[in-house]
Parts: C-alpha cells; sequence; structure tokens
C-alpha cells in the first residue's frame, strides 16, 4: 500500500461546504469539495482522523481501483484485477455496497453480488477459501460507485455510517441523525459561542441529539469516541499504532475540554422523550452535564450564569398533506417563547413543516433531513419588550370571545355544560369554529379553520390566521399548550373513518349524567357533535324501560345517553369498527357495557332489511354523503332519505319516535315522508344557544305513525 492516498468523505446532502471546512479545521490536506462528498489527501492517520473527528461525514472511503465496464461482467471483471488478498482473508466476512448514476448496470443489488462473486472467485483460486458474506456487521466492507461506465471501488474504512456515534440503544432510531444536528449547530457557530461562554438550550429535545452534539463540540470530544467498530479495524492494511494514538489524542483532548463545558439544558413536554434523553445522555458520557427536564415549551428558560448562547431545536413535523399546516400554534408558541425568555440569543430551528414562527429569520438554508426537504433557519432575537410594544394580535377576535364567553356565562351554569362552542366564524376575517372542551385535567381548545376559497389571498389569510392564533389562549384563558388546530375540509365516502394523526390526545368529559371519551386530535370531528346535545338529552330523558335503535351510531353518545336514562336496551349500528369500539369504551366509562347493549358492524341499509325487531326510539343521523368501499353502492342522504326513513319506520312501534337529523345544509325532506307519516320539525328547538350563530348547523324532525 502507498503511503498516501486520495480519500473521499462522503456527505449528506447538500453540506459539502460544512464537511470541507471541518476537515480542514482538523488538519487535513487536499481537501475539495464536489458531488456527494469531499476529497481529500493522506496517510492512514489522516483517514483514521477524519473518521474519529468528522461530526459531519457519512462515510470515509479509500478507493483501491477505477475502471471502465460496459455491464455487469466488465464490472466483474475490473474487480478481479484487484488484490484482495491484501485487504481480507479467507476468515474475515464481507459486504459489497453499491451506487450507481445514471449507471451502465441499473440493479444495484445485482451490481453488488458481481462484485462480491469477483471477489470470492479469486481468493477461491489463490487460496482454496472463501470470505463469508455479513451484510450487517462486515470485517470489511467494499464501496463501489458507478457513474455511467466509471467504476469507483474503494475500502469503506468507517465501516457503518459514521453518524452513529454509538451511545444510541439498539434499533432506536431518532428524528435527526447525528450528522445533521452538528450541521445545524456549525450553521449556528456554536463553537464560537461556547468558547465565548454562551448557553445552550433545546426547548423540545426529543431524544436529546442536540443537546449531546453541542456538548460534544464544546468539550473538543471526538463524535467517533465510543464507537466500538470502525471499518478498518479489521482490513489487512489497518495501522494499530496510528489508530491507538489518535484515541490516546482524543481522550486527553475530552479531558480538558470538559472543564470548560457550558450550561446546557434540553427540555421536552414528553415524559418518553425526556427519559429517553436522560439515558442517551449517560450513555454519551455527559450523565450531570446536560440537565434534562420534562418542560411545555413555554417555560424553557435560559440556564443560570450565563447571558447569552444559542437555542437550536428540532420541532415535529407531519408527512401527512395537511398536517404541518395545523402544527402552526406549537410553531408560534415557540416563536413566543424565544422572544419573550431568550432576548440576546442566537436560534436556530429546522422548519420542516414550513410554518413561520413569528420572527423573521437573518438567515435560512435548504437542508435535507432524508427525503425531506426543511429550511433551517437562524434569527437573532431581538428586546422581547420593544418588539410587543404597542402590539395585540387580532383585537377584534379577542373581543369577540369574551364577549361571546360573557354571553353564554349563564347559560351554561343553568343547563351544566362543560363542552360548548364559543365561535363559529362570527367574523368574516378569522374564519374558524372555536369549541371548548371542559375535562378533569382542565379546559382545552379544539380550533378548526374552515378551508378558505381560492380567491381569498394566501398571504393575508395566513397572516390572519397566525394572528388568530397566537391571541386565543390568552382571550380563553387556556394555555396555549392545551389548543388543537385543525383545518376542517370536506371528506367523502371513506375518507370520514380515516386517522389524521396518531397523537391521540383523548379527554373524558361531562355531558349532563353522562361521561364520553373524545379524541381532539385524530380525527377530523371529536367523537362528539356539540350540536346535537338537546336532541341527546331529550332522548336520554324519555329512554326509561324503552328500546333504542340507534342508527349510524357513530362513538355512540345518544346510546349512551339512553343507557344511563335506564333504556331497557340498546342496538347500535354503524360500518366502522373504530366507532363501535369508541361507544363500548364509552358505556364501560359509564358502568353500562353489558349484554343489553348491543352494537352492530354493518350498513346500516342493509341491516334495516333484514331486521325484524321493534323499538321505541330510533335516533336516525346519517351522512350526508358515503360512497364506502364497505357499503354496497352510495349514500346521498337527499336522494335516499325517503326509503331508508321508510326502513326504520318499519321497525318502529306503534307508539315510537324516531329523531331524524341531517347536517346537510339545502335538505328538503320529501312530501311522501310528510305525508306518510306524522313528521313535527323540531329544528329550532334542538339547536342549542352557542349554535343560535349557526342556524343551519342542522335540521330535525320528530317522526311517529299516523294514529288511525
Amino acid at each position: 500500500m502507498p503511503d498516501r492516498h486520495s480519500l473521499f468523505a462522503t456527505s449528506p446532502r447538500g453540506l459539502q461546504d460544512l464537511l470541507a471546512a471541518e476537515l480542514e479545521s482538523i488538519g487535513l490536506d487536499g481537501v475539495h469539495a464536489q458531488r456527494g462528498g469531499v476529497t481529500f489527501d493522506g496517510d492512514l492517520e489522516a483517514a483514521y482522523r477524519a473518521c474519529l473527528w468528522s461530526r459531519i461525514a457519512n462515510r470515509v472511503l479509500l478507493p483501491l481501483a477505477e475502471f471502465e465496464a460496459e455491464d455487469d461482467d466488465g464490472l466483474y471483471r475490473g474487480a478481479g484485477t484487484i488484490d484482495w488478498a491484501a485487504h481480507l482473508g479467507t476468515d474475515n466476512t464481507l459486504a459489497v455496497d453499491f451506487t450507481g448514476i445514471k449507471s451502465a448496470v441499473t440493479h444495484s443489488r445485482f451490481a453488488a453480488q458481481r462484485v462480491k462473486d469477483a471477489v470470492v472467485d479469486q481468493m477461491r483460486e489463490t487460496s482454496g477459501g472463501r470470505p463469508s458474506v455479513d451484510v450487517r456487521e462486515p470485517d470489511v466492507r467494499i464501496n463501489v460507485h458507478m457513474h455511467r461506465n466509471h467504476v469507483t471501488v474503494a475500502i469503506d474504512l468507517s465501516g457503518e455510517s459514521l453518524h452513529k456515534r454509538g451511545y444510541r440503544e439498539t434499533g432506536v432510531s431518532a428524528p435527526l441523525k447525528e450528522n445533521l444536528a452538528a450541521a445545524m449547530l456549525y450553521r449556528a457557530d456554536w463553537p464560537a459561542i461556547a468558547a465565548g461562554g454562551g448557553g445552550f438550550v433545546d426547548p423540545m429535545c426529543g431524544s436529546g441529539t442536540l443537546a449531546v452534539e453541542a456538548a460534544w463540540m464544546a468539550s473538543d470530544t471526538a463524535p467517533g469516541l465510543l464507537r466500538t467498530r470502525f471499518g478498518f479495524l479489521h482490513w489487512r492494511g489497518h495501522d494499530d499504532a496510528a489508530w491507538k494514538g489518535l484515541v490516546d489524542e482524543a481522550l486527553e483532548r475530552q479531558e480538558a475540554g470538559m472543564e470548560r463545558l457550558p450550561p446546557i439544558a434540553a427540555f421536552d413536554n414528553d415524559l418518553q422523550a425526556v427519559r429517553l434523553a436522560m439515558a442517551n445522555v449517560e450513555r454519551a458520557g455527559l450523565g450531570g452535564r446536560i440537565h434534562v427536564e420534562r418542560r411545555e415549551i413555554a417555560a424553557a428558560s435560559v440556564p443560570s450564569g450565563v447571558a447569552t448562547g444559542l437555542v437550536a431545536t428540532n420541532p415535529p413535523y407531519g408527512e401527512r398533506i395537511g398536517e404541518q399546516h395545523e402544527l402552526l400554534p406549537l410553531y408560534l408558541r415557540l416563536g413566543e417563547t424565544l422572544r419573550s425568555r431568550f432576548p440576546g440569543w442566537r436560534a436556530m430551528v429546522l422548519n420542516g413543516a414550513g410554518c413561520q414562527i413569528g420572527l423573521r429569520p437573518d438567515k435560512s438554508w435548504q437542508f435535507f433531513n432524508g427525503p425531506l426537504e426543511c429550511r433551517l433557519e437562524r434569527f437573532e432575537i431581538g428586546d422581547a419588550a420593544a418588539e410587543s410594544t404597542g402590539r395585540q394580535a387580532a383585537p377584534d377576535l379577542v373581543n369577540r370571545l369574551q364577549k361571546n364567553e360573557r354571553q353564554l356565562r349563564k347559560w351554561r351554569a343553568r343547563e351544566d355544560v362543560s363542552c360548548y362552542r364559543l365561535y363559529d366564524a362570527d367574523i368574516p376575517e378569522y374564519a374558524l369554529a372555536i369549541d371548548v372542551y371542559g375535562s378533569e385535567s382542565g379546559e382545552w381548545l379544539h380550533v378548526q379553520e374552515y378551508e378558505p376559497p381560492g380567491s381569498v389571498d394566501a398571504g393575508k389569510a395566513q397572516g390572519r390566521l397566525r394572528a388568530a392564533l397566537s391571541a386565543i389562549p390568552a382571550a380563553t384563558g387556556v394555555p396555549p399548550e392545551r389548543m388543537v388546530f385543525k383545518v376542517r375540509r370536506r371528506q367523502r365516502g371513506a375518507e370520514q373513518y380515516n386517522r389524521m394523526s396518531e397523537q391521540s390526545r383523548t379527554l373524558v368529559v361531562n355531558e349532563g349524567p353522562c361521561r364520553l371519551e373524545v379524541n381532539l386530535t385524530d380525527y377530523l370531528d371529536t367523537g362528539l357533535f356539540l350540536d346535537h346535545r338537546p336532541v341527546r338529552r331529550w332522548l336520554g330523558e324519555h329512554a326509561g324501560g324503552k328500546r333504542l335503535l340507534n342508527l349510524f351510531c357513530y362513538t355512540g353518545a345518544v346510546t349512551v345517553h339512553a343507557a344511563v336514562g335506564g333504556a331497557a336496551s340498546t342496538t347500535s349500528v354503524d360500518l366502522s369498527k373504530t366507532y363501535l369500539a369508541w361507544l363500548r369504551r364509552n358505556l364501560s366509562l359509564n358502568g353500562h357495557d353489558d349484554r343489553s347493549h348491543t352494537t352492530i358492524h354493518a350498513d346500516a341499509r342493509e341491516w334495516l332489511d333484514k331486521c325484524r325487531d321493534e323499538f321505541d326510539l330510533i335516533f336516525l343521523d346519517p351522512p350526508s354523503f358515503s360512497n364506502s368501499k364497505r357499503m354496497e353502492g352510495s349514500l346521498d342522504i337527499q336522494r335516499d332519505h325517503a326509503g331508508l326513513i321508510e326502513r326504520a319506520m318499519a321497525r318502529l312501534t306503534s307508539g315510537g319516535v324516531l329523531v331524524f337529523s341531517t347536517n346537510l345544509r339545502n335538505f328538503k325532506l320529501d312530501s311522501a315522508v310528510k305525508s306518510t307519516y306524522a313528521a313535527e320539525d323540531r329544528t329550532r328547538w334542538s339547536i342549542p344557544k352557542d349554535f343560535e350563530r349557526s342556524q343551519r348547523i342542522h335540521q330535525c324532525w320528530f317522526l311517529r305513525h299516523r294514529q288511525s
């Protein structure tokens, strides 16, 4: 092997400039950034230094040969010209990684197989034995890159990606890789801030990646010091003396650097994340040197003993379309926290949701977290008092919310209402529905934005929305962390059953004598239609000793009211297993999960055709439209309601009542229904005080058999 080599360090996408600057800073020669990474020159010690000290690189490669190949046979022949006995023995294991750009051999797995065959066949011919394949932890990892017909074969000196620092538990993944966290800190100029005595805070630390990287940078700890595996350790060209000398030097530098480590704090509101961060901090050798604590964003604070520093964080962002927009309140809380609690500090935010935080970045970079394109935004935080002077967000909305609350206060106390609609697009500029859910853990806000028409200026609408979401918590007295925000889009068919997220923010609320589970986050609706409150209470009050049928039962709030009201039996029918399971939980909350309350997974129309039982009370509240694959044909309530009502009325006792409701705005009750049955329009009665501003929220009829 020659004494000096032309080496290549691979880089995360878009970070070649940072990697080049880093390799120069650790004393490497001939550094040159190019597509995919950075080339540099040096001996094996230089290559080992890059493996041990680079915080940005993914891999360090030692090229062995370059050749042209027209096809897989050419690839095999070219790989066979390398003396593989100089790199591994028959008792070693190997793996081959292949990457290509417009390569002549397009199937990467087949290409890797052909190179592996070349290695194995050569060694079998020369020694009579062959190395085994271990794709997970090989002794020697061979890297093959093909650009059109040009092939480069190299030894991967890193073995596995250098972002794996060695302190994470096996099988635990992080949303932000360690080398991307390091890139964030380099962009923020954290080493200079730390050297000047500045502190560090991550208010949404997750598993603690940024805090650990910040501590290692500030303490001059080599990021590869905890790794037990490198690709060169079992490679036949390995210089063990050079490697041990580098490790000894790194340990001495770490010991000296830990003495000047500045205050570093990591906060998160999720207890599981805090526990994981604490465990990672301990395994990283930083126990007692990083303060980790469970705190909500607004409670993040400056560590004692420092006047300035860096806030760096990677807020959550969603993969589902629209989920990013619904994270806007979280980002606004982050911005307000930075403004109010970290004046004079610098902040770095990896913004994957595209949400504005209410501060203007002084610089931003394109940043790729895996396949997701983000913006890395840098903020210089000014004086909070100066920035907020004379500024009040959405004053007209604040006044309306406070006025509505005063008008509803006596009614709520009289009717014992804890979940109610506070605001429903009262002011056209703020097209929101704001519901308050009072629970055993306190009040929560469920805020929905009505999707604006295309004619509305998107920039102005976004600005008003940011102002509204900033103002609502203070105007209602509900902490901002208890506000859930969604965009209300029209859903059809099976979409109405789909989960919107996996946060599962569930609460138990009271409605009259009933306890009900609501889920504020995971679906478009919460599991409780607040506008049906009077209908549910009426059915509960009149259910004593009677048999109730709840068609299209949703989460079964009507069924629960009937059960608590003393119904002899209830039968609830729905096409969604999710909703039926929810109904059973609701019944259990009220001590009525027994055999007298039946749940049926079926299309209500098909089930009615087969049913022969009779019921004293029937509640029929079908969707306006559904074309779910789980049902035969489609359901259009305007088109189909007469036939549906006829089927349901066939199951109603002579003295019974069918309560029919629909939220289709332009619905007209069929004249045949009116002439066949005694139809009493109860719409005005059925709309509660908190929905009086929305008289078209639903329509409601009581239907009875005409008495001869």
